[in-house]
Order: C-alpha cells, then structure tokens, then sequence
C-alpha cells in the first residue's frame, strides 16, 4: 500500500468523500487556495471548484453555524478550524444546535457535519495553538468524538466520520501530522524529523467509529491512550520492560468499553494516559468506567498521567505533557502496588 503522513490520509480522506459525493463541501479559516495552514486541503479547490472548497471569514462561530445550517439542507460539512484552541466562539453552535438537532426536531432534521480541529502541543505552538479540549466534547450528548494516532485511521475514521448522519468532532494530533516521533523522548525534538509514514490504502474505506485498537499486546498492566499519548505508552513500556497492553481508544464517544474491560479484567491493572490537564480530563471518566465494571479485578488503583493543572506552559511545554519517563514511573508504581 503507499505510505502517506497523517497529513496526507487526511486530504486523500476528504478527497475521496468529495469525490463520491457532491454534497460533501469543505470550508474553514485558509483552507481554499491557500490550502490550510498545515496544508490538508491543499489541492482540494483546485480539483473541485470554488463552491465546493473555500475560505471563510475568521469567524469560528460563523463556520460552524453556517455548515449546521447546510446540513439541515441536506449538505455534509466538513470544516476545518484552524487550531483546537479556536474552537470557543464555536461552542455554543456546537452544543446548543449541533448536538441538538435531532433531538429537539424529533429526527425531521440531522446534522452531519464534520469540525476538524488540530489538537495537542509538541510544536512550540504556545498557550493559543497547543490545548486539548476533548473533554469539553466527550460531555455533550449527541456528538462524537474522535482522535486518530496515525495515518491509516485518520483516512479511515475520517471517511466515517463525514458519512456519519451526526456532528463529530475530528482532533487532530499535530505532533503526528508529518510523522510521529519514536515516543522516547521527554525533552524536544524536531517534531517531525523522523517521518515515519504510514500505509495507507489507496480509494474508499471505512474504521468504525466506536473501535478501539490493540497497539501493544500485554499481560500485566492496561494502559489506556489516544492520539499521541499512544507512542509514548509504546516507548514507557519498552524502556521499563514491563508486559503492558497499549490500547489506542482511536473513538471517545462512542468509546469501546468492552474492549477496555476485557483488558483490564485480564492484567488486573490500568494506567490511562492522555496530554489535556489532569482535572476533569477525559481520563477521570475512564478511571470511574474501570472502576465501575472492573472493580472485582483490580489488584492496584487505576493511575493517571496527565498534563498540569496550569494554563498552557510555554517554556516548559515537554515537561508539561507525558513523556516516556512519567508514564513509566506510573507503570512501576502500579506493578509495585
């Protein structure tokens, strides 16, 4: 199969839905001939046309409220804004009338929009173009929430996603858009030195929203990640040698809880691992899940790793967020326990 970034699986995904369907239009902050400030829709305009790929005002509100008001019509959004950290002048469209719509017209209406939003740290973005804010979604009925971790599910998950007859929220990790790092690293590197491509059919295919994925297999510890915090799991296991099974959780809502119980209620013990503060983060939802349905199991307390409970830091930025160093200590803490 050729082998593409997370970048490039993303266009050919928006590509391919355009392709197959003229009601899927594309549209954000510099996404028409610029093609977007890390350049997934570059080509897109070109290839079809000004009404179908274009800029929109720098209005976030505006960019969601329009594509609601599209796919009432019968149109698929899918927009792009420029950075997570710009999604809350959005917020209210996004709760209010998105994850609504169904409900509140007694399914006469549906919303299938697509918000894709690169999301995380590790670029030097600072406070305004680094934060995670999939709590925030993960807590709204109505909405999926989605955060893919490499090239071949961000193509997948997001061809889902546009076909999905409801609003989902697409995170994307920018750490991984041109390729993750190796995960064995707790100070910065160039972000995207290494490049490492990912197979990536070519054409029209789907991942079920909803599906977790086995990165590494394990028989003594569970440990629980999205996105990026997925190779860092991968390289604290490998550096302190202990059995873990990585699970990648690739959708959050809806989450694979089932594939969450059969792990934990095999290695009798769990770590979660996600780069957004501790606090109310999604990983406290996920610690009170294991807890609820593994209980009988658990031979430790299921341990977190998160970011700081601190606006965004800047300078300290790869001490902020989990690295391979952090989660270990998480690992043979739980092990000792």
């Amino acid at each position: 199969m050729p082998r593409r970034t997370m970048i490039e699986a993303i266009r050919d995904a928006m590509d391919v839905s355009m392709g197959r369907d003229e009601s899927v239009i594309v549209y954000g902050e510099d996404v028409g001939f610029f093609g977007g400030v890390f350049r997934a829709t570059q080509g897109l305009q070109a290839k079809y046309g000004k009404s179908r790929c274009f800029d929109a005002p720098i209005s976030e509100s505006g960019i969601v409220g329009s594509a609601i008001g599209m796919a009432a019509y019968g149109l698929k959004p899918c927009v792009e804004v420029q950075f997570a950290d710009y999604v809350y002048p959005a917020y209210d469209q996004i709760v209010s009338e998105a994850a609504r719509l169904r409900y509140r017209s007694n399914g006469d209406f549906t919303c299938p929009i697509v918000v894709r939003m690169p999301t995380g740290g590790g670029i030097f973005g600072g406070q305004t173009h680094s934060q995670s804010p999939e709590a925030l979604f993960t807590h709204v009925s109505g909405l999926k929430v989605i955060v893919p971790s490499n090239p071949h599910d961000a193509k997948g998950l997001l061809i889902a996603a546009i076909e999905d007859p409801d609003p989902v929220i697409f995170l994307e990790p920018k750490r991984l858009y041109n390729g993750p790092f190796d995960g064995h690293h707790d100070k910065p590197v160039t972000p995207w030195s290494k490049h490492d491509l990912g197979e990536v059919a070519d054409g029209h295919y789907t991942i079920p929203l909803g599906k977790a994925a086995i990165r590494r297999q394990g028989s003594a510890v569970t440990v629980l990640a999205y996105g990026t915090m997925v190779y860092v799991a991968q390289a604290a296991a490998e550096e302190t040698g202990i059995d873990a099974e990585v699970i990648d959780l690739r959708t959050l809502l809806p989450l694979d809880l089932e594939a969450i119980v059969a792990s934990v209620k095999k290695t009798g013990r769990c770590v979660v691992v996600h780069e957004a503060t501790l606090t109310s983060g999604f990983g406290a939802e996920l610690v009170a899940l294991v807890q609820e349905n593994c209980f009988y199991h658990l031979e430790a307390p299921v341990a977190r790793v998160a970011g700081w409970d601190t606006p965004y830091p800047h300078a300290q930025e790869w001490d902020y967020f989990p690295g391979p160093a952090r989660v270990g200590r998480a690992l043979v803490e739980t092990m000792e326990a």
